[in-house]
């Protein structure tokens, strides 16, 4: 099986080659934008007509899309997370390769949901952001082209590789820094939110399964159980033998605090200025997995202690 992986080198991206690459059946070939892919090719200023020119001498059966971007403002989103798609699923249309396309979605196309439930793929999506409506402008884009397609919405992927802007490599970051410095108290915020995280190792074992699949439409990818922040912050302590107090700061009613880490309280600065959990999820957030249970045979395998051991080792080594 020929398969074209574009976003090889981002978070997800890159395990989805490792796993591809662990199965001798496949034969893969990296686009992307950087020096080290197989071709250079930029979705978001390249034309479908030359990317259709890449497909039909390549010939591929599955194609995996992985890329995008998480930061940044709508214009860029759009750019980059939809307009990207665009060029893909034309692509697609025109080429002769009759390629099925693994496309990945996230989560916050879904919007806040209700405290206690699990978001099932028939729920009505109402993204509280730019990132959310731009991903589900391309899961939209990709369920309308009449393409052999699938949508793998990943929830909150983390593991090894884990960016550290992100709220546990930030939480990760911070604990460094204070066991560095001797630090006996950690003061966080913005811990009151809850979060499916899944490991990124499951999700590209998520991919693979989908590529081999025939399964069609949108099949989210979590771990079926939502964690609230704080709760992995006591998890990151033990696991990195930090054994100094943590302390959450309060924020404002409705609002979540993204100071992670944040230092000491100086009285000449003044506090960390509150904004919504930056996915637009509200404050929870849990997968209803049973689809990829059922139609890829899929269930997740890593446990959140593992994935936070692992984004710890990586945070650890910085210098």
């Amino acid at each position: 099986m020929r398969v074209l992986l574009i976003g090889a080198n981002g978070y997800i991206g890159r395990f989805v080659a490792d796993r591809l690459l662990a199965d001798p059946a496949v034969q893969l070939t990296a686009l992307g934008r950087g020096d080290d892919a197989d071709v250079r090719f930029d979705l978001a200023s390249g034309s479908p007509g030359a990317l259709t020119r890449f497909l039909d001498a390549v010939h591929p059966g599955v194609v995996v899309n992985c890329a995008g971007a998480t930061r940044g403002g709508a214009r860029e989103l759009t750019r980059h997370n939809t307009v990207a798609v665009a060029t893909v699923c034309e692509a697609l249309r025109r080429s002769g390769c009759g390629a099925r396309l693994v496309q990945i979605g996230c989560g916050a196309e879904y919007g806040p949901s209700q405290p206690g439930s699990s978001t099932a793929e028939d729920a009505v999506p109402r993204p509280g952001g730019p990132y959310g409506v731009s991903k589900l402008a391309a899961t939209e884009l990709v369920l309308g082209s009449g393409l052999d397609a699938v949508v793998l919405r990943v929830f909150s992927p983390a593991g090894p590789g884990t960016p550290a802007g992100s709220p546990l490599g930030r939480l990760a970051e911070a604990m460094r820094r204070a066991m560095q410095s001797g630090d006996g108290e950690l003061k966080l915020g913005g811990l009151g939110v809850q979060r499916d995280f899944v490991d990124v190792r499951d999700v590209a074992r998520a991919v693979h399964a989908a590529s081999l699949s025939a399964a069609q439409g949108v099949i989210n990818i979590g771990s079926g159980r939502a964690v609230r922040l704080r709760d992995a912050a006591a998890v990151l302590a033990r696991v990195a033998g930090y054994g100094g107090a943590l302390h959450e700061l309060d924020g404002p009613p409705g609002a979540l605090r993204t100071a992670i880490g944040h230092p000491r309280p100086d009285p000449d600065h003044a506090p960390p200025v509150a904004y919504p959990y930056p996915d637009g999820c509200g404050s929870w957030q849990q997968a209803d997995v049973r689809t990829a249970r059922d139609r890829l045979g899929w269930r997740p395998r890593i446990g959140l202690e593992e994935s936070l051991a692992d984004i710890w080792m990586e945070a650890a080594c910085r210098i």
